[in-house]
């Protein structure tokens, strides 16, 4: 077993995956007698018959299909292993580590990344979801590569390239509030009924108060899709990104309360990195990628 070597390997499967050693050996570019003897040099070592030669085509022995479907699983992670050795060598980065911020329409996000991963097979694509200050702090903290969130234009140690903006309005279901929508709604008047937020993952939160009524009763949840569906089944009120609420606002499933007393907010959403970190080649592929793309529709 210490002398197994690739080559008969895959001398042996293509034998078994096309029925004889003259296929075989034409599939290799190799000539009849060096497959032939690539698989019984694999017998002999293996101490196993592999294939059945009595027939018009050879077949796999019992022994030979068992030990067929490992060895092919064997290729194809030695081939993995070559690949991802090359690309060590070249320098390219193996995997990208992408974070998507509440804020983020992803079908727009996820086509931008889908275009430019289809040409990059051999970086994976490592996707991770935070809210709020969390895609910042993983950014700051070394544990992504790039994040898509709102944009802070003071850091110094950010850069960023804007891709859309994205307006938050404060929503409520027909029938939640006991008295008439309009623009001269006032917090003092929301302050009875629970205002639903969303949940800041970051080790550090921020204290910054993102449209939050003092002495509201509140309840908490991960994302934005599970706080529009606790608010269109009357729940809660809060703020959407109007992105996911455009169709429920057109149909009257939610009544926007947005006026001077509880405005909207508009938040410029943008492809963040450290400006005082090196960037591996596919990582910066991926940041010119994003220059030349067309703004994001909104």
């Amino acid at each position: 077993m210490d002398g197994l070597k690739l080559h008969d390997l895959r001398c042996f499967d293509a034998v078994a995956s096309r029925g004889s050693f003259q296929a075989a050996a034409q599939a290799m570019h190799r000539t009849h007698p060096s497959v032939f003897a690539a698989v019984a040099r694999l017998e002999e070592q293996l101490g196993l018959t592999l294939l059945d030669r009595s027939g018009y085509r050879v077949s796999l022995t019992d022994e030979g299909r068992l030990f067929h479907a490992r060895a092919q699983l064997a290729i194809r992670e030695l081939e993995h292993l070559r690949t991802y050795a090359e690309q060590l060598s070249s320098g390219e980065e193996t995997v990208l580590r992408i974070v998507l911020g509440d804020v983020c329409p992803r079908p727009g996000i996820l086509d931008l990344l889908s275009r430019f991963f289809a040409e990059r097979p051999r970086t994976r694509l490592h996707l991770d979801y935070e809210a709020i200050s969390g895609p910042v702090e993983r950014l700051m903290d070394g544990e992504t590569d790039l994040i898509f969130h709102r944009a802070n234009p003071s850091d110094p140690h950010l850069e960023r390239i804007d891709l859309r903006e994205v307006a938050f309005v404060p929503v409520v279901a027909p029938g939640f509030l006991p008295f008439g929508v309009g623009p001269d709604v006032t917090p003092e008047a929301m302050q009875p009924f629970t205002q639903c937020v969303i949940r800041d993952t970051a080790r550090r939160p921020s204290s910054e108060n993102f449209f939050v009524i003092d002495g509201a009763h509140s309840c908490s949840v991960p994302d934005h899709m599970m706080k529009k569906e606790l608010i269109l089944h009357g729940l809660a009120w809060g703020h959407l990104p109007e992105w996911l609420i455009e169709d429920e606002l057109r149909g009257g499933r939610l009544i926007s309360i947005a006026g001077r007393h509880i405005p909207g907010r508009t938040e410029t959403m943008a492809a963040v990195r450290r400006r005082d970190r090196p960037h591996g080649p596919v990582a910066e592929a991926l940041w010119r990628h994003l220059e030349d793309s067309p703004k994001l529709p909104g």
